[in-house]
């Protein structure tokens, strides 16, 4: 029998990483996003809420520009990398930083935050699992079914994977920040993952992350991204990590009042949809280029009230694609 899941059931589903972050740990987070996809800074504030609630000691935190692999770490300090759709080959930036941390990690216990996983070929696959196979600590959480059943099939040798929700359920319940004043947002992604059999952008009342944020927003995120270049030069002296929680914080209560200004949502982004769950709001979800929308509805969100999916028919949903 499937099991059905409410929003309250999904942020308990969260607890269960403690088996391999336990309460009370110390851990270095790697890989934050210093950039603003605002899906990504909630699977962020999630995370951070998340060592929050269980007593986690963040001892260290670096985004993937800024740290330099064989950094001396003690032996008991748990890697906990970001959880978010960029594991496989269609960001190979992060993927790379990534396989180089559990390179040279060998005595710690390496912790991968709920992924999706896409990759376009087959070599990359292989790289990637003789690298996940020969760490004896690393744990691989997958975000939806689809994910799993990959991680299963191609990284055999590998027993730590498993299967959890998106790290922003851990943000349940937000306040929306206003009434609605407007009846329905239109919030389609122009990226790469787009589906342009399913969507419509660029519509005067169509938005996205890049088109929601202000000049004045883009203009400080890349002054932070300048000052942490430079940072590294010197050293990592200033704490770039706490700077950015401040700006972010900005960002994030920004996407919060701009979403709470509507009635409903439509969307073909992931975290628009789970950002109009989190602030209780009608939404219907449009799928992406390769089925990770569909996949985490169909894995997670298909019960809770108010919300519905568009893909395409007959499109399959079992397991992420390799197209070689």
């Amino acid at each position: 029998m499937t099991k059905t899941y409410s929003m309250d059931s999904l942020k308990e589903k969260l607890a269960e990483l403690s088996d391999v972050i336990p309460t009370h740990s110390s851990v270095v987070y790697l890989d934050y996003p210093l950039y603003g996809n605002v899906g990504d800074l909630l699977i962020m504030k999630g995370t951070e809420a998340f060592f929050n609630a269980y007593g986690i000691h963040v001892r260290e935190r670096w985004n993937a520009e800024n740290f330099i692999p064989g950094r001396k770490m003690p032996k008991d300090a748990i890697f906990v990398c970001q959880g978010g759709g960029n594991f496989g080959d269609l960001y190979p930036h992060f993927q790379q930083f990534r396989e180089r941390v559990i390179e040279h990690y060998p005595n710690n216990r390496i912790v991968i935050l709920p992924q999706s996983i896409y990759y376009e070929n087959e070599e990359n696959i292989k790289r990637t699992k003789d690298i996940l196979t020969a760490h004896p600590d690393l744990h691989l959480f997958t975000r939806e079914k689809a994910s799993f059943q990959f991680a299963k099939r191609h990284f055999q040798g590998m027993k730590n994977i498993r299967m959890m929700p998106d790290m922003a359920h851990q943000l349940w319940p937000l306040e929306p920040a206003e009434k609605p004043s407007e009846p329905v947002l239109r919030f389609i992604r122009t990226d790469k993952e787009a589906n342009e059999s399913l969507q419509e952008a660029g519509e005067p009342d169509t938005y996205d992350w890049p088109v929601m944020l202000s000049d004045s927003d883009k203009r400080g995120i890349k002054r932070l991204q300048t000052l942490n270049a430079l940072n590294k030069k010197a050293g990592n002296l200033l704490p770039i990590a706490h700077y950015w929680k401040r700006y972010s914080d900005r960002l994030v209560n920004k996407s919060v009042r701009f979403f709470s200004r509507y009635e409903s949502v439509v969307t073909s982004r992931l975290h628009g949809h789970i950002l109009s769950c989190l602030l209780q709001k009608e939404n219907v979800v449009i799928d992406n280029s390769y089925g990770k929308n569909a996949n985490y509805y169909n894995t997670w969100m298909k019960d809770i009230p108010n919300t519905k999916l568009i893909q395409e028919n007959g499109a399959k949903t079992e397991e992420p694609p390799v197209l070689v």
